[in-house]
């Protein structure tokens, strides 16, 4: 007997929010990769999804992706802003300074700037609040390590970082907040569905318990290790509402895969 097919998941982003998929791109990317940035751009315009659609490039080709968007549905984040509108920062790039070049959106509190920067929720409240100044949505990121996950500190690592990191001046208009597994960023692994559907759900009813409506109806990112092949069960579990990509993000036909997921 031929076994029955499995239904295709379907995608559940919360009643009346729209979804996000947003790339990142990180410390990857020369002017010989827009190629990959226009093809996204022409694909969605042809077939529109029924998610917002984002790229975070590194700071060098911000303005010029701006000017390949201009006019489309692909929308522009940076990947890092500094606290500040302008001054004595040698190398740091400030909200206004995205904005200017073209972004509406900026990813603050990756790990990968915990990491590699010693960034703490201090710091990244910071960011968040300046990208609202200039008028940018801030896409809170947040997750644990394999160490704490290990320890059973999944939820209070993540409770302990939205508390400390999502300014209090946040809306469902100006903040994303984006899970991501510190372990599974770029590993290849991802947590169970069962476990993505309790860390969402822990961080719904925490924004809601902050923020009430608003929190209700702030966008949830998943990330880790997002590709085609998973896009769509990921994107089914309740309280998911898109995606954060990265190295997926790369090559238009594997973002283009998992944009799918939410296919017009």
């Amino acid at each position: 007997m031929t076994e029955a097919k499995k239904p295709a998941a379907t995608v559940n982003a919360g009643a009346g929010i729209r979804p996000l998929v947003a790339g990142n791109w990180k410390m990857n990317g020369l002017q010989a990769a827009l190629g990959e940035a226009i093809a996204v751009r022409d694909a969605i315009l042809a077939s529109p999804p029924k998610a917002d659609v984002m790229l975070c490039p590194p700071a060098t080709l911000t303005m010029v992706l701006a000017e390949i968007a201009k006019g489309g549905l692909l929308q522009l984040g940076g990947q890092d802003c500094h606290s500040n509108a302008s001054g004595a920062h040698t190398g740091d790039v400030s909200a206004e300074m995205l904005r200017d070049a073209g972004a509406t959106a900026v990813i603050v509190g990756h790990s990968e700037r915990r990491t590699d920067h010693g960034e703490c929720d201090r710091d990244i409240r910071a960011k968040a609040s300046a990208a609202h100044r200039a008028g940018l949505v801030a896409i809170v990121c947040v997750g644990e390590t394999a160490g704490e996950r290990a320890a059973g500190l999944t939820l209070q690592v993540v409770a302990r970082q939205l508390a400390g990191a999502v300014p209090d001046e946040a809306t469902a208009a100006s903040t994303v907040v984006a899970y991501e597994p510190v372990w599974a960023i770029g590993t290849g692994l991802t947590p169970t569905l069962a476990d993505v559907a309790e860390v969402h759900g822990a961080i719904r009813k925490a924004l809601a318990a902050r923020f009430g409506g608003e929190g209700e109806r702030m966008r949830i990112l998943y990330g880790g290790s997002v590709k085609p092949q998973n896009a769509r069960e990921l994107m089914a579990v309740p309280n998911v509402d898109g995606a954060l990509v990265g190295g997926a993000s790369l090559k238009a036909s594997d973002f283009l895969g998992i944009i799918a997921a939410y296919g017009g």
